[in-house]
């Protein structure tokens, strides 16, 4: 199997047939060319044109292009990877990024070391850009910690469960950083569905009028769960933020370079004291939202095979081979590579310990609470009978 080949997902309903839940799916149409889309990469992978961001790419390299290639791919392996120890057992949920890896991948690798990442939970394409082990990302999602990562060692925060809270975080730090006079910036992470929410908006208030270095890029793939992006706004995200006092731009998501590019600018205002940029990175959820999810219950095939035709890793590979950047020798070693990858998470999950079943009773009430040490009582009654059963009693 090939690397982009885990794109792919088993149909298991036509688009417009009735899903498990007896509601009739539908498929939601995309506009083709979307004159607001800053793209530089074809879904055919060639290369457009931009007289305003060209400039930000004007020195990528042929390695530089490889370099993004591998990232992608790479990240996407170990998405893969961790979906499948979720589905054998060894975690307790996983949110992919199947899909959203050129918006994550551009946006990270347009960041200087000295910039500052908010992330929500998808963000593991950006974790690898900021040198974050993988699978310290995975021993949240097995229970064993709440991280596994030293934030201050990448600039890198931990992963944030509640929708929508670190972008008030991001503004906040941002605001200090402006106050100390560094010359670095912000980049907060968020979904569409995560526009919604009262914090975002909130945050949107105060970088704007305390003129914040901050970045918030909104990863857009259009359903938040099971909601779509026109269920919650009547115009596009990116534009919310000229009611705010400050620029949006929307960028093709599927697109590595022109992410890197919009979101090199947007950083680069932000170092220079212009403040905050909203960017909205049009992309894809090609899986499900996390594994506890089931998307053929609200989305139709069609769409989904709409869009796997605008796959960002296919796009890049098709402009790296029509460029002659990258030969048949280089894709080889990259899955070999990926392989190693696979396996190395593959045993460094099974060989984390198992979740301390009783620790969701504790810091529950500072002092501790006759409700929760019955709960807890009995807690350990039910784990001890699957000791009896195993002991044949």
């Amino acid at each position: 199997m090939t690397v982009e080949s885990t794109a792919a997902r088993k149909p298991r309903r036509s688009a417009g047939t009735k899903s498990t839940a007896g509601k009739t799916t539908t498929a939601r149409k995309s506009p083709s060319a979307d004159p607001e889309l800053v793209q530089l990469l074809t879904p055919e992978g060639k290369r457009v044109k931009n007289a305003e961001y060209d400039k930000y790419v004007a020195g990528i390299t042929p390695e530089d292009l490889r370099g993004l290639y591998r990232d992608m791919v790479l990240t996407r392996r170990f998405d893969a990877e961790a979906t499948s120890l979720q589905r054998q057992g060894e975690l307790g949920l996983w949110a992919s990024l199947l899909g959203q890896e050129a918006a994550q991948i551009g946006s990270g690798r347009a960041t200087r070391e000295d910039d500052y990442v908010f992330p929500t939970y998808r963000e593991h394409g950006v974790a690898w850009c900021r040198g974050v082990d993988p699978t310290n990302l995975l021993g949240m999602f097995r229970g064993v910690n709440n991280g596994g990562w030293d934030p201050n060692s990448n600039n890198f925060q931990l992963y944030t469960i509640v929708i929508g809270s670190q972008t008030l975080h991001a503004t906040g730090y941002a605001m200090g950083i402006a106050k100390d006079g560094a010359d670095s910036a912000v980049i907060a992470y968020f979904g569409d569905g995560a526009s919604s929410q009262g914090d975002v908006a909130e945050s949107f208030t105060f970088s704007a009028v305390y003129n914040a270095p901050v970045v918030f890029f909104c990863q857009n793939n259009q359903w938040a769960i099971s909601e779509p992006t026109e269920k919650q706004t009547r115009v596009p995200l990116y534009q919310r933020a000229q009611g705010f006092g400050f620029p949006g731009v929307r960028v093709d998501g599927n697109d590595v370079l022109a992410c890197l590019a919009v979101t090199k600018w947007a950083l680069e205002r932000a170092r220079g004291g212009e403040g905050p940029t909203l960017v909205e990175a049009y992309t894809y959820r090609m899986g499900a939202h996390t594994t506890s999810d089931d998307p053929t219950r609200y989305r139709g095939d069609e769409e989904r095979l709409a869009w796997e035709a605008k796959d960002p890793i296919l796009r890049l590979r098709r402009y790296l081979e029509a460029s002659n950047h990258a030969d048949e020798g280089f894709f080889a070693e990259l899955e070999a590579e990926s392989e190693a990858l696979g396996k190395r998470v593959r045993e460094a999950v099974r060989a984390m310990p198992d979740p301390d079943h009783f620790a969701i009773f504790e810091n529950v009430y500072a002092d501790g609470h006759a409700l929760v040490d019955e709960e807890r009582a009995q807690f350990a009654a039910y784990q001890a009978s699957f000791a009896d059963v195993e002991g044949g009693h």
